[in-house]
């Protein structure tokens, strides 16, 4: 069984900022499952398939940079290993519309990444990073600010992307994911 995680922020302040791609990512893949998200004190969680591949889908119920905590309790209460999660979250060193799926490594600064890395005492979990681009301003500022409507248009396409991307991942597993939507990275970047 895999856990996929969205990262965001909870509360209506937060609903459309940028910080809050994998949050969009979950909701997405629970509707296009046609599940609904039950509710724990740490996280809400639901139960489905993909392909018959039995999933968890979760969203913690902390601020991204303290997802970590609700992470690991969420692995431990389905008794899924590390290398069955499945982390989706924003990246502001990647171009908004691109997605990258990795596997282990840093969190590259990702306050959200570090936390889960902390709580879990591994990185040996794999990711599927939203760009959402980044602007010459303070970063905290940016990944708390919304999306324009034309890159709104933007991010929804990515998130259509990003579930194929999450199928792949589950039914055929890391390698192939990451070369079906790695090696298309600038392909799918757009230019506003």
């Amino acid at each position: 069984m895999h856990l996929i995680v969205g990262l965001g922020n909870p509360g209506k302040e937060y609903k459309d900022t940028r910080h809050n791609a994998g949050f969009w990512v979950v909701d997405a893949l629970v509707k296009k499952s046609s599940a609904q998200f039950k509710r724990r004190k740490d996280y809400f969680w639901c139960k489905s398939a993909l392909q018959k591949k039995p999933v968890v889908i979760a969203k913690p119920r902390t601020f991204v940079n303290l997802s970590g905590n609700a992470v690991k309790k969420i692995a431990k209460d389905f008794e899924i290993d590390n290398e069955k999660i499945i982390i989706i979250h924003d990246d502001a060193d990647l171009p908004l519309g691109t997605l990258k799926i990795k596997k282990g490594g840093s969190s590259a600064g990702h306050n959200g990444v570090q936390s889960i890395i902390d709580s879990l005492g591994s990185s040996d979990f794999q990711r599927v990073r939203i760009g959402i681009g980044r602007s010459g301003g303070d970063l905290k500022d940016y990944v708390l600010s919304e999306f324009s409507n034309t890159e709104k248009k933007i991010i929804k396409e990515t998130i259509k992307v990003s579930l194929s991307a999450i199928l792949t991942l589950v039914v055929k597993g890391i390698d192939e994911a990451m070369l079906q939507f790695n090696k298309r990275i600038k392909e799918r970047s757009f230019k506003i």
